[in-house]
């Protein structure tokens, strides 16, 4: 991958590159005085950047390249403003005049042009001044030879990535995991239901793998429990978030539905609901005695025989919990040396034969310095991988942990490893990285949205057929790969929805920040404005222990500030008078954000990415539709109900986000760069937008949802046929995916959607009543979500003959009385993941030889058990199983057998696939439709 557009290293001078390029063009020909200037100064500064890219290689650069590289990029940043001053003074003047006022004004205006012609002109040339004199600076003071990079051309083995699937797979915790669960469940057996509350408090050094522990513990023991919930606290916990999600987990409420109230309140009403019930609760993280202290008073001591599990690194910590129940303080040990050797060698060779021979004595020095800390093999495997397997780069790698292992302490000693990992990353995965810095510690980051916002700070651009999005997925694996982030939600499909940085590596990435002044932090209390640049590049607000705080002006310069993230609960909406240059504008969780805070919203020309996610916000000014550089606009979880007319000259808008059932304007066929669009209520809309919409060339990813009201049963047809042509149109030009809410009967209509590749259906009530014939022309499909009524083996056959059909969700919802067969002749070649919800019928399914050759994943729940159920799924029909799941109902007895049954023939299945099995209560398990 080329550069980034924008770095953490050398700024904003790419763009301003390509933007003094552009000033060379036929739009800008009459700058005729300084052409020679530019494009001297276009040279010098792509010399420059080539040459910081070299530098940025370096981990400990000299001093004085390291105050010219600052210089360099601080610069670059006021340059690209300057420069986008003046393309707007010139668009905004030589707009056509109309009307005898607007043709005075302009006649005016010619004036205003020429003085903005001497002005760029003396700016473009003070520009080339202060670029020379900070190159002669540094040439003058400079002692000894500019830095030339002498790291090695390497070929990396690409099997080096596989290592990185089962990362979370980690060795070496089988026996403590064991051990805990001892402590939580010992005497159980003599009276199970007459226990008070118990506790283990895991305590250790970071990078011990305490979460990791007690997260298999919690996996391995949670279905036991009828309430449960596992959360981490962090150093500045604010206890009214905390005390909310513990009791929207053991409710199982919706976070926003919880009351906020007081702290007292919260404990009270988390208290009253636990008292009689069964609980299992993980507090993960907790720094100080005093926030046990309050967060204890939220656990009943009931005899319902409830387990608590607390983490800290402080051994005052854990006595104090364990002294609050009954319970035990557990030590946790680094790893020896046999399974420090096999985590090692899992994640380098796969296998510990596959070590090369010269090598072993290498690794067990590496492993020695790595002093059985799991993260810092961790880290330093993944450094390794990308190595080449030569005894000698990889001594020099072990000198340099060895050095640091020994002359500081452990923590400082992991501190080095990750320096070592973060500069043997890619540039603009540094600056990926390092973007992570404005989230708050302990903050859940949902992937699209960071990959939105890398895209909105030109860190990351479109190259060759991917599109920018893609891009920004390779990004987010390889960071997740490199374990810097660490996933948390993961899909029913594999794929990861949100991460989080440990708190580690969040402190040594935002230092990296601090020293690139890449961003500013407001209301970390580890953190002073002092510390930090004064000069803001991108300023994170986050809130304080009494829930706001001030926006910090005092000695700050803020007009040059390109993305402000206002995060978590911030009572306090700053002022935005001064923001001219901001590229991002984060405002999700506002409280009292109102229209009035964006009435002067037109004067960020430059703003591509707004977020009023999660606001009160009811209206948005008309002035929006003049943001000719928006690019993504997230609304969901607003009060806005309908968009204004303005908006359909958003011209570069590419991604829109509304909540279903708002009204859009006409004039959706105005919006041409649209590339994702969700939450289209359909029966909301006119009908020109319906018909609109098949003309947006460039949609991709649509999301419909259906709603009936009185009005819509009299115009259906019409509307249907609207819909129908439009989503035809769209499926035979970009149209990837399409996800429906409650409206499954479209698929019903003959559709054409020949380049869909993932097609979800989302209903808790409608079904279709077979899969429709037209879904054998979706050759391009890769992934598949239906609910039908009964489904028949001809379904299958359709849906088997799908050439790329990847992953298969079927939900049936009442019994079709065949025997369904998977074969061979039925198809299902490339198919990796099947998920089958038989909710309300019987079960008759069977893989026989030669079925599904690639499936890697099954998953099937079925309701009822009984003599009548074959339970031969015929799984040892599948070579490449991994992982099987089963959730069942019926009575104890059958249940038991079931579950025997299904251990037997994962047992005899020559891969040994994991087995989950999960008991379906009488009212059923929670699901996601």
């Amino acid at each position: 991958m080329e550069a980034a557009v924008v770095s953490a290293v050398t700024g904003a001078l790419k763009p301003v590159v390509e933007k003094l390029s552009a000033l060379l063009g036929d739009k800008y020909k009459r700058f005729k005085g300084v052409r020679k200037d530019i494009k001297s100064l276009t040279h010098e500064l792509a010399a420059i950047d080539a040459f910081l890219m070299k530098m940025s290689e370096e981990e400990d650069p000299d001093v004085q390249d390291k105050v010219w590289m600052n210089e360099v990029r601080e610069l670059s940043y006021d340059m690209e403003d300057c420069i986008d001053d003046f393309m707007l003074s010139v668009d905004d003047k030589d707009a056509k005049p109309d009307g005898f006022i607007e043709k005075m004004k302009h006649s005016l205006g010619k004036l205003g042009k020429m003085k903005a012609h001497r002005r760029i002109g003396n700016q473009i040339h003070d520009l080339k001044k202060q670029i020379t004199d900070v190159a002669c600076r540094n040439q003058r003071y400079k002692t000894h030879q500019a830095y030339a990079s002498t790291k090695n051309a390497t070929v990396v083995d690409p099997r080096s990535l596989a290592i990185f699937v089962h990362a979370s797979k980690l060795v070496g915790i089988d026996e403590p995991k064991a051990e805990i669960i001892k402590l939580l469940i010992e005497e159980d057996k003599h009276a199970p239901m007459q226990q008070q509350p118990k506790i283990v408090s895991v305590v250790g050094p970071g990078g011990m793998g305490k979460t990791t522990i007690a997260n298999q513990v919690y996996q391995e023991l949670n279905g036991q429990f009828k309430c449960r919930a596992f959360l981490s606290v962090s150093r500045n916990p604010n206890m009214i978030i905390i005390l909310r999600t513990i009791l929207s987990q053991v409710s199982n409420q919706c976070y926003g539905n919880t009351e906020e109230g007081s702290v007292q309140q919260l404990i009270m009403n988390i208290n009253q609901f636990l008292l009689d019930k069964r609980y299992f609760v993980v507090i993960d993280d907790i720094w100080d005695v005093d926030t046990w202290d309050v967060i204890k008073h939220a656990f009943p001591m009931n005899n319902c025989s409830s387990r608590v599990i607390t983490t800290t690194r402080i051994i005052d910590v854990a006595e104090t919990c364990r002294s609050s129940f009954n319970g035990h303080v557990y030590n946790i040990r680094p790893l020896d040396i046999v399974r420090s050797r096999q985590l090692f060698r899992k994640r380098l060779f796969n296998s510990e034969e596959n070590c090369p021979s010269y090598l072993e004595d290498i690794s067990d020095q590496i492993l020695e310095k790595c002093a059985g800390l799991p993260l810092a093999i961790i880290a330093i495997s993944g450094l390794l991988a990308n190595t080449e397997r030569r005894e000698d780069l990889w001594d020099q790698v072990k000198d340099s942990i060895g050095r640091a292992l020994v002359r500081n302490h452990i923590i400082e000693g992991m501190m080095k490893i990750l320096s070592l990992s973060y500069f043997d990353l890619p540039p603009h995965l540094k600056t990926c990285l390092l973007y992570v810095s404005i989230w708050p510690e302990d903050s859940i980051i949902r992937k699209k949205d960071l990959i939105r916002r890398w895209i909105a700070e030109g860190i990351i651009h479109k190259e060759g057929s991917y599109t920018i999005h893609e891009i920004g997925e390779v990004c987010f694996t390889e960071l997740l790969n490199r374990n810097l982030i660490q996933p948390v939600n993961t899909n029913d499909y594999g794929e990861v929805k949100s991460c989080r940085v440990h708190d580690m590596i969040l402190d040594f990435i935002i230092s990296k920040s601090i020293e690139e002044n890449f961003v500013t932090l407001h209301g970390v209390p580890t953190l002073t404005i002092g510390t930090q640049s004064k000069v803001v590049r991108r300023l994170s607000l986050e809130v304080s222990k009494q829930g706001y705080s001030a926006l910090p002006t005092k000695g700050l310069v803020l007009s040059h500030v390109r993305s402000l993230n206002v995060l978590r609960t911030y009572d306090e909406i700053p002022s935005l008078e001064g923001f001219r240059h901001l590229r991002v504008l984060e405002l999700k969780n506002c409280n009292r954000l109102k229209g009035h805070h964006l009435e002067n919203i037109l004067r960020f020309f430059q703003l591509r990415y707004l977020s009023l996610k999660h606001t009160i916000i009811c209206e948005l000014p008309e002035q929006i539709g003049r943001l000719k550089c928006l690019e993504i606009l997230d609304l969901r979880d607003s009060e806005v109900k309908e968009l204004p007319a303005s908006i359909v000259n958003l011209g570069k808008l590419s991604h829109l986000f509304v909540d279903h059932g708002v009204k859009f304007p006409d004039g959706i066929v105005n919006m041409q760069a649209l590339e994702t669009l969700k939450g289209v209520t359909v029966s909301k809309q006119p009908l020109n937008f319906i018909w609109g919409i098949g003309q947006l060339n460039n949609l991709r990813n649509l999301v419909l949802h259906f709603e009936v009201d009185s009005n819509y049963e009299d115009i259906k047809e019409e509307r249907n046929k609207a819909l129908v042509s439009s989503l035809c149109k769209l499926g035979t030009q970009n149209l990837r995916s399409l996800t429906i809410w409650k409206g499954s009967n479209l698929l019903e209509e003959p559709l054409c959607l020949v380049t869909l590749e993932r097609l979800i259906t989302r209903s808790w009530c409608s079904a279709i009543r077979e899969v429709p014939k037209w879904v054998s022309s979706l050759r391009n499909l890769q992934q598949l979500r239906l609910k039908v009524q009964g489904v028949k083996q001809n379904d299958l056959n359709i849906l088997g003959a799908l050439p790329t059909l990847l992953i298969l969700h079927l939900r049936e919802v009442t019994k079709s009385n065949e025997k369904l067969r998977i074969s061979g002749e039925v198809g299902f070649q490339l198919l990796r993941i099947f998920i089958y919800d038989a909710n309300y019928s019987l079960l008759d399914l069977v893989f026989v030889a030669g079925s599904a050759p690639k499936l890697e994943k099954l998953q099937i729940s079925f309701v009822r058990v009984g003599k009548d159920v074959s339970l031969d799924f015929g799984i040892e029909n599948l070579p490449c199983l991994i992982t099987l799941r089963n959730s069942v109902k019926g009575d104890d007895g059958s249940v038991e057998a079931a579950q025997a049954a299904i251990e037997r023939a994962a047992s005899t299945h020559p891969n040994n696939p994991s087995l989950h099995f999960e008991r379906i209560h009488e009212r059923g398990i929670p699901r996601r439709y």
